[in-house]
């Protein structure tokens, strides 16, 4: 995948876009980047690239007024953001009134260079609530309240649900543009309009990227030993531990040949495991995401016979002087933490 690391904001628009209202409040005005403004909006850019909910998108062949002007603007036909930014804010204020379970909110749109070129940010800040003190006076005497205030933007420490970043099209480009498109949880998974922020705003569809197919094998492989290899300890470890030095050494992955790695005296196994990852939507090579494995692999936790717990970082997992799996011979290992000089209760 092709994260991005480095992020400058040129330009950047507030629409506020009320479902409760008729028609959506357009700014006239760009938004004056100053320090506290413009650390808001970096750091909530940054949270998003960062996020693994951000996924690759190609537009569809139909027209899409969200592309086309995006578009005009990164290939310098239009270099007025505010015109660019009012029409996407009337675009999503359109659909908003199409579906009434849309939240409000407000929509900012950034112009911004990164170290994978120019694009335009797309935040859809939804409202949440807030509290501040209001100040009576009530007999010539101070009374102090608390009230809601119910349009506040979400802080830098939170995370948006919706976003989106446009790149400039280009002929055998894997992707147009990343996505987040995080769901309520529904107990109905097709629940009407669930996907209008892709399908119906945007007009595009999601791709695979390495990520996400490192994320979706990592997922299956251990789905399938957890529910497999019950009340086989050694058995187990021996297959996480395989899976795992794959990811590190390995930029693709074969799954038949890591399943007869695996399983080859057991043809049945070696089949039922083949098929289970396969099944996730994943093809023969599954290309590694390195940077994600790296992160993901840092540190180690483990859950034993329900009742402990153990967080351990890679190092220290893999350092036989401190940490060692002993196999019993029975199924069952013993893990044994070595030369511990101090410790804490928490």
């Amino acid at each position: 995948m092709e994260y991005v690391n480095d992020v400058n904001i040129q330009e950047a628009v507030i629409h506020i876009l009320d479902s409760e209202a008729g028609e959506p409040v357009l700014n006239e005005y760009a938004l004056d980047l100053s320090d506290d403004t413009y650390n808001f909006l970096y750091r909530h850019i940054e949270k998003c690239f960062k996020d693994e909910e951000l996924k690759y998108a190609i537009f569809n062949q139909e027209r899409s007024i969200v592309k086309e002007v995006v578009q005009d603007y990164l290939n310098g036909m239009e270099s007025d953001i505010i015109k660019l930014s009012q029409e996407i804010a009337r675009q999503l204020f359109a659909v908003m009134n199409g579906n009434g379970s849309i939240p409000s909110c407000d929509l900012i749109v950034v112009s911004i260079v990164t170290d994978q070129g120019p694009m335009i940010g797309l935040l859809k800040m939804d409202y949440v609530k807030n509290f501040t003190h209001q100040i009576d006076f009530v007999d010539n005497k101070i009374g102090i309240g608390i009230i809601p205030q119910a349009a506040g933007l979400p802080g830098s420490s939170q995370r948006i649900q919706k976003a989106a970043f446009i790149k400039p099209i280009r002929e055998n480009d894997g992707y147009n543009l990343m996505v987040i498109d995080k769901q309520k949880k529904s107990k109905d998974k097709d629940e009407y309009g669930a996907n209008y922020f892709i399908n119906n705003f945007l007009g595009c569809n999601i791709v695979n990227n390495e990520r996400d197919m490192t994320k979706t094998f990592v997922k299956a492989t251990e789905a399938w030993t957890r529910t497999n290899i019950v009340e086989d300890a050694d058995k187990a470890e021996r297959i996480r531990t395989t899976v795992k030095a794959k990811l590190k050494k390995e930029d693709t992955i074969n799954i038949e040949a890591l399943s007869h790695e695996l399983f080859k005296e057991e043809p049945e196994i070696k089949e039922n495991f083949n098929n289970f990852v396969r099944g996730h939507g994943l093809d023969e090579e599954v290309s590694i995401d390195k940077t994600w494995v790296e992160k993901k692999l840092k540190r180690v936790r483990l859950k034993v016979d329900k009742d402990i717990d153990l967080y351990i970082n890679e190092e220290a997992y893999n350092d036989n002087t401190r940490f060692e799996i002993q196999r019993n011979g029975d199924g069952s290992i013993n893990m044994i933490i070595k030369h511990i000089n101090n410790y804490m209760e928490k």
